[in-house]
């Protein structure tokens, strides 16, 4: 047989999606597109499209949001190959109609790297809830970012998160699953704190650029 060797992708963490942000510049971003910090973020970071389950996020927001006063970001954009990114923003500006008007939900669609950074920064948890994925370098950054990271247990993703260690792994499918994982890390910020300092020391170790390179 042909030896096989597997070089998994990795994050530039000197980049300005990565890089670590002072303070003033962070708020600076979080003003300039209209994300209060008054309550806990939860973000998911993606583009707008049916593998994503942008509007299934929504759902879990309102369970979630039942329990803990807090705060949806949604940010991505829609590719230029992907025609059916349109339609389901609309279907998502639709959902979330009345949570948008009070900035429970705030939608954003620029694709800024520092922003995002911010916004990964800012939150107290980070959602992955996709139903299809490659390796998920979203769920890389924000591990990067010491935060814990509730996402769905396909492609790449399980190569990142150790369940109950670095962050949590649930069925795609499973809404009340990323709920109860979700209302967990709100009421115990110090295990979301302790899963985001095991995340990180994670990437460290397997996929940043300097591994990659020596790969």
């Amino acid at each position: 047989p042909v030896e096989q060797r597997i070089c998994p992708p990795a994050i530039d963490p000197c980049s300005p999606k990565n890089m670590d942000l002072p303070p003033p510049v962070m708020k600076k971003y979080l003003k300039k597109f209209g994300i209060p910090t008054d309550k806990p973020i939860i973000a998911q970071i993606s583009r707008f499209d049916k593998w994503k389950n942008p509007e299934k996020v929504i759902d879990i927001f309102r369970k979630v949001k039942k329990k803990v006063d807090c705060r949806l970001v949604l940010c991505g954009s829609m590719a230029s190959d992907d025609p059916e990114g349109l339609e389901i923003f609309s279907k998502v500006q639709e959902s979330a109609s009345h949570l948008t008007q009070n900035h429970d939900v705030i939608l954003i669609t620029n694709e800024n790297n520092i922003l995002v950074n911010a916004i990964q920064r800012a939150a107290s948890v980070i959602i992955q809830r996709s139903s299809k994925e490659g390796f998920g370098l979203t769920v890389t950054e924000a591990l990067w970012k010491e935060k814990p990271v509730i996402a769905s247990n396909i492609g790449g993703i399980p190569l990142q998160i150790e369940d109950g260690v670095s962050g949590y792994l649930v069925d795609p499918d499973d809404t009340d699953g990323f709920v109860k994982r979700t209302i967990d890390l709100l009421e115990h910020p110090d295990l979301g704190l302790q899963m985001g300092r095991n995340g990180k020391e994670v990437v460290r170790e397997k996929f940043l650029i300097t591994r990659l390179l020596l790969d």
